[in-house]
């Protein structure tokens, strides 16, 4: 017997069962973003290397540890993208976009090089959001009330909203030295990684999830003391926005996100349900990142979410996981009918899920895999009911008495039981 193979470590299968749930999230995201303006973007999962090294930074875990890099057979250095802004932003930029104010977003598998735990995959999926050629905190507020509408429209509640600036560069680098020489000064209390990062990345180290650096993160001078009077007015400006729109959030000033494009507004949404894993859903903005792509100077900002994270959180227990209906056939008559009356139930009533039972078989064995389906309904069609032009409906869940039915009741009926039809 030839050796059974499996799954890369890291990397799931959506099974069947499992499916609907996905796609509950994604429906409710989707109408959430679209009630908004933004249309959706697909772009590929291979980009070239240079791509994220000029965007996320060469001295980001992301380049340096996490990105599955190779050079293709026609010497290519090629990437599985390992996050969805990048892409976006090169898109944007190849097919001439940015003339003027654009609301995109996107979703679909990203791919790290981690060690896989709870929460944290080696191919997972993103939802994101991008807006661009807008400058003002109107639309760093949009962007957050559509993401606190999207926990509504997933019945999530224990969500936090904590919030920073990173102000702009020459802000951010004057705070850089001085973060720095705090750093040094406690050199013998960071770990390697911070030592590491203390020339590449030092703000990175304000991120640091060891306990032992908190009293020194905790004494670290503040970003937000080093704003200029415009990033101080963006920062000021979107926090009224927030409490005008009675957006619950929190300044955290040690919040700088892990990628190096990022400036001015950076904002995370994170429970405490999923253990060190607790960011759902982070962003900002990175006005800079088109220019630095090879576009013209344009303001952007935007977000991503993490499905596996968020499916970890929503109550899925009301998805339905199978059919609407399930078609049983009885005697021959029936059972040469059965497809006619499974067709003209599908064009009368739009989106109807129906199994129709193949295979033939005992009525008893036919009407259990009705119910093992996950059916509302079975319908049973015998052949009286094929001659008459009817239609038995069982109800299989939740009780109800077997009614005979013509075409146009069994019709209103499935119809009815839906109110997505």
């Amino acid at each position: 017997m030839s050796e059974r193979l499996q799954a890369i470590r890291g990397m799931h299968d959506v099974l069947p069962d499992r499916a609907p749930v996905w796609q509950h999230l994604e429906d409710r995201a989707r109408t959430v973003v679209e009630g908004y303006g933004y249309r959706e973007m697909r772009t590929p999962l291979l980009e070239p290397v240079e791509l994220f090294k000029r965007s996320i930074g060469e001295v980001t875990d992301i380049v340096e540890k996490e990105m599955y890099a190779f050079e293709d057979r026609g010497g290519d250095r090629l990437a599985l993208r390992p996050e969805g802004t990048a892409s976006c932003v090169r898109a944007a930029i190849e097919h001439a976009l940015l003339d003027q104010p654009q609301r995109i977003w996107y979703r679909g598998p990203m791919f790290r090089r981690e060690r896989p735990q709870r929460g944290r995959y080696r191919q997972f999926h993103q939802i994101g959001v991008e807006a661009f050629g807008l400058a003002g905190p109107d639309i760093d507020l949009e962007i957050i009330a559509m993401t606190r509408r999207l926990w509504q429209a997933l019945g999530l509640t224990d969500l936090r909203l904590e919030l920073n600036s990173l102000g702009d560069s020459a802000e951010r680098g004057r705070y850089r030295t001085d973060l720095v020489a705090h750093l040094r000064a406690h050199a013998d209390r960071l770990d390697d990684d911070s030592r590491r990062r203390l020339d590449t990345n030092p703000l990175r180290v304000l991120d640091s999830k060891n306990p032992d650096l908190a009293p020194v993160i905790a004494a670290a001078p503040s970003l937000l003391d080093y704003l200029g009077e415009a990033s101080r007015a963006h920062f000021d400006g979107l926090c009224a926005g927030l409490d005008a729109a009675g957006i619950a959030y929190q300044i955290n000033p040690r919040l700088v996100r892990g990628l190096d494009y990022y400036n001015r507004t950076v904002f995370e949404w994170i429970t405490d349900a999923l253990g060190a894993q607790g960011t759902v859903c982070a962003g900002g903005r990175y006005d800079g990142l088109v220019a630095q792509l090879g576009g013209r100077d344009t303001p952007a900002v935007g977000f991503a979410l993490g499905i596996e994270r968020l499916l970890d959180l929503i109550d899925t227990s009301a998805v339905a996981t199978g059919p609407d209906a399930y078609l049983v056939a009885l005697g021959d008559a029936a059972a040469a009918a059965a497809p006619g009356l499974a067709e003209r139930l599908r064009d009368a009533v739009p989106g109807l899920k129906l199994l129709v039972h193949c295979g033939g078989g005992s009525f008893k064995s036919q009407f259990k895999k009705a119910d093992k389906s996950g059916a509302r309904v079975a319908l049973i069609l015998g052949d009286d009911e094929a001659a008459q032009g009817t239609v038995s409906v069982k109800p299989l869940r939740g009780g109800g008495e077997q009614r005979t039915l013509s075409f146009e009741e069994a019709v209103a009926t499935l119809r009815d039981a839906d109110p997505a039809h």
